[in-house]
């Protein structure tokens, strides 16, 4: 029960730790403990990049050419060509970095003593924005800027319905980076939450036995086996949910580029 009781002080001690913290400067022209692990999930990206490409073969050998192989020709067939169609090849190098940096982000955010780049909400906005601007700025290469608005309403509506139609798309096409940084926030904050609060179950019923070991200490310890065994499910749910907020970023900005660009076809 003393276990339970310390639980509400860690719990908050944890979600303070999630708070972006200068480890250099301030948080006006520092770096804080994010966007230090975004530099290092970039840095070990472009290594395994620079890695793939020096094995690249026309037939892949080994577990790690077979595996990136296989990401890539995921990104390929049901992301782009999937999605976008007979254009895919203009947006997949697009597409791929942003699969493959959200991916890696997410990752390294799990390993025990490490934060997601992708952790933060300044992280997860600033690649919405970017998506934002990538997609529009293909509706309005495809039809020019009016031609671009004008087709944000459908042909064929009466007005003034048509204006209501345009106001209502306007602004859900603006919501689209918004619900797209706080999707992709939301679930990697939740998730190591999630995880740091059974982590600190385990450590807080284990403890005792740490100190002295008793009949009555190791009787005590008993439920943080359960809860161990619970975060290590947690962690093979939480390495999977990593892949899929970074497929779900990656196809909805691909339906976003598709719908710019439907009047080409």
């Amino acid at each position: 029960m003393e276990a339970f009781a310390l639980l509400p002080d860690e719990i908050n001690k944890l979600v303070s730790e999630f708070h972006s913290i200068p480890v250099l400067g301030d948080l006006t022209m520092g770096l804080t403990q994010y966007t230090f692990w975004l530099l290092a999930s970039t840095v070990l990206l472009l290594v395994i990049m620079a890695v793939f490409v020096k094995k690249l073969a026309l037939v892949p050998h080994g577990t790690f050419s077979n595996l990136m192989e296989w990401g890539i020709s995921f990104v390929k067939d049901d992301v782009c060509e999937q999605i976008i169609g007979k254009n895919w090849k203009r947006h997949f190098p697009f597409l791929a970095t942003l699969f493959f940096f959200i991916l890696a982000n997410n990752v390294v955010g799990i390993i025990p003593g490490m934060k997601p780049g992708s952790g933060t909400i300044s992280t997860t906005a600033a690649l919405a924005l970017v998506v934002f601007i990538y997609f529009v700025a293909c509706g309005v290469r495809a039809r020019g800027p009016i031609g671009y608005l004008k087709s944000l309403a459908p042909e064929g509506v009466a007005f003034p319905l048509n204006i209501l139609i345009w106001i209502i798309e306007l602004i859900s096409t603006i919501l689209r980076p918004i619900t797209l940084a706080i999707r992709l926030f939301c679930n990697m904050f939740a998730g190591h939450i999630v995880m740091g609060s059974f982590a600190i179950m385990v450590t807080l019923f284990a403890q005792p036995l740490l100190q002295q070991l008793t009949a009555s200490n190791v009787l005590a310890a008993l439920p943080g086996v359960l809860f161990a065994l619970i975060l290590l499910v947690i962690y093979v749910i939480e390495i999977f949910v990593a892949f899929v907020q970074a497929y779900v970023f990656t196809i909805l900005t691909a339906v976003y580029i598709q719908e710019a660009e439907e009047v080409e076809e």
